[in-house]
């Protein structure tokens, strides 16, 4: 198995991950104007790029992701709950569904929470072993910190349904996974990130605070100290839709 992160604009962080023996590979929450990277990446690894996936519709940077799958003839995945939301086709993604990447099994778990359709990725390696390796896990939970549950303008149900999704989907793993965020130190979708760009369950078990409280205590944090919203958000958003193609 080969992985790759990449820091990019607005403290994002994207991901590139797959099995080279089968030359199967993964791109996710791919920020525009990086795509040349995972062309070039693949063609370096001798990969094809077979999934294109956005772990979410998002707020704070223009997507690349389509662009990217329209280049290398990959589906590009998101959700399913972005059905009859998102103007254009993808394929749609279920909580519970296993992509065939090679010797790599990616699952897809739904965690409503930061936004509705917001999904995590459970990636295991066959060849090291059956338990899940790491986690890709997208606005829901940052290295010292959760997603912000606001920006639906619903944050006091947001909240609620983030703390069901970090407790009943991520914090049933085992300690020992690795945790890999969509953004770092810096970006606005979530108060008090860590410039540490991994982590693992255990430790942000340990030391997150959010992860500690119930589910009144949560959502009181939460939704005390909201951060600024991101600037051109409702552009961004409109054009991670497709309604402005």
């Amino acid at each position: 198995m080969f992985f790759r992160q990449l820091a990019t604009r607005e403290s994002s962080l994207s991901y590139f991950f797959g099995c080279a023996g089968k030359g199967k590979a993964v791109a996710v929450d791919v920020v525009a104007g990086d795509e040349g990277w995972f062309v070039e990446e693949a063609r370096k690894a001798q990969v094809e790029i077979t999934y294109v996936i956005d772990t979410h519709v998002h707020a704070d940077h223009y997507s690349g992701g389509r662009a990217l799958a329209r280049r290398v003839g990959a589906p590009y995945c998101l959700h399913e709950s972005d059905r009859g939301v998102a103007k254009f086709e993808f394929e749609p993604l279920h909580d519970g569904q296993v992509l065939d990447v090679g010797n790599v099994k990616v699952e897809v778990l739904h965690t409503p929470g930061h936004t509705q359709d917001s999904v995590c990725l459970l990636v295991t390696d066959m060849r090291r072993g059956a338990a899940p390796w790491f986690a890709i896990t997208g606005d829901t939970l940052f290295v010292g910190a959760v997603g912000r549950p606001d920006l639906a303008g619903r944050e006091i149900e947001m909240a609620g349904v983030l703390h069901q999704s970090l407790h009943a989907k991520l914090l049933t793993l085992p300690d020992e996974l690795e945790v890999f965020p969509a953004h770092q130190a810096g970006s606005v979708c979530g108060a008090g990130l860590s410039g540490k760009p991994s982590s693992t369950l255990g430790f942000e078990r340990r030391w997150n605070p959010a992860l500690a409280m119930d589910k009144a205590a949560f959502v009181q944090f939460l939704t005390k100290e909201i951060p600024p919203r991101p600037a051109d958000m409702d552009a961004m958003v409109r054009s991670n839709l497709g309604l402005t193609d």
